[in-house]
């Protein structure tokens, strides 16, 4: 007999996003001349950026060449983008995050799930609502949400509201959370915590001994300089939070798969005997055992992003989604709708008319 995790069986049977797929997939075949605008996913529309392109051009030549020739790489990332992100990132902008504190993974997604992994079973976990839904998935998956009632919410969760009427800043938590999930500019609601609001979370994290896995993966949409681009703007952050980024977004990787982590030196956690564990070195075990490390010629494409013609080409991108999310926002309020967000983010969250649902 093959057992199971049964943490897996707790799960819906599908995750949200394949579900949408799904549904669009079979309307598009009962309807093939309808012209399908998909805003239920965050995948981009803009092609790569040229300077991303021609770089993998140049490494994919490198694979045919044995002098040249890469195959494994480090699995935290190669020097040359590490180095880059730690320069145009942060230290351009006045943050102390060095090299070596950056993990170059396949994505934010991934990042924010496996996370996990160093953290123990029994943590107790608060998640914003609403909320991304990899957050709530791989905690179920790893027996620490508890039971799902008929509210579709989980026992050992702790749900902090994120609504017009606490203006999408929530509440500071009640159950005394081990981990505190937090993604801003926000991911569904489009909104961002100013820096006085944010600096409020690093304190309530510092005093209670408790680890914010902070999901910054759109902060290049960011244009109001009172929101923090960085959790570790926030002084600190580097003793309670673990930051998450991606290039998703902003330079069109979805399909190519890049982005990364970052994990302070400073950062500690505590063992079941009560014994100081630092969570770079458990992060940096996690990958090494279970990542071999994003491709050479991905991480090629992504260091040219930091090229003066790179950084031009994503701020080109950024100001076409942020248009788009414009458009949406002022006609979607011409008809009637209240909207929030697609400020400093490329999404929007609407409240319809009473009575429309």
């Amino acid at each position: 007999m093959i057992k199971v995790n049964d943490n897996f069986t707790l799960l819906s049977p599908s995750y949200l996003f394949s579900d949408i797929a799904k549904k669009v997939s079979a309307y598009r075949s009962s309807h093939p001349d309808a012209d399908i605008i998909r805003m239920g996913i965050g995948d981009v529309t803009r092609p790569i950026c040229p300077a991303a392109i021609e770089a993998i051009h140049k490494a994919t030549d490198e694979e045919a060449s044995s002098a040249t020739f890469h195959g494994y790489g480090p699995e935290q990332g190669y020097d040359f983008l590490r180095e880059a992100i730690a320069r145009w990132d942060y230290r351009e902008r006045g943050i102390d995050v060095s090299p070596d504190e950056i993990f170059v993974s396949d994505g934010a997604k991934s990042d924010t799930g496996n996370i996990g992994d160093i953290l123990s079973a029994d943590c107790r976990v608060a998640v914003t609502d609403p909320v991304y839904p990899v957050y709530v998935d791989t905690n179920v998956m790893a027996g620490r949400a508890g039971e799902c009632g008929s509210d579709n919410r989980w026992s050992r969760l702790e749900y902090l509201p994120c609504t017009a009427e606490n203006n999408f800043c929530p509440p500071l938590p009640k159950n005394n959370p081990d981990v505190i999930y937090l993604c801003f500019p926000n991911n569904p609601t489009g909104t961002a915590l100013r820096r006085d609001e944010l600096a409020r979370w690093v304190g309530y994290a510092l005093a209670n001994n408790c680890l914010i896995l902070f999901d910054s993966a759109y902060e290049a949409y960011v244009s109001d300089p009172e929101v923090p681009r960085s959790i570790y703007e926030i002084e600190g952050a580097r003793r309670c939070a673990i930051e998450f980024r991606s290039f998703s977004k902003t330079a069109g990787f979805t399909g190519l798969r890049c982005g990364y982590t970052v994990v302070p030196r400073e950062l500690k956690g505590f063992d079941s005997k009560g014994n100081e564990v630092s969570l770079h070195h458990l992060w940096l075990r996690r990958q090494s055992t279970k990542f071999n490390g994003a491709s050479y010629v991905i991480q090629r494409g992504a260091a040219a992003l930091y090229s003066e013609e790179g950084r031009r080409q994503v701020r080109e991108t950024i100001s076409y989604y942020m248009a788009n999310a414009r458009m949406l926002r002022e006609g979607l309020a011409e008809a009637g709708f209240t909207v929030f967000g697609g400020v400093d983010s490329p999404y929007i969250w609407v409240r319809p008319p009473e009575g429309i649902h």
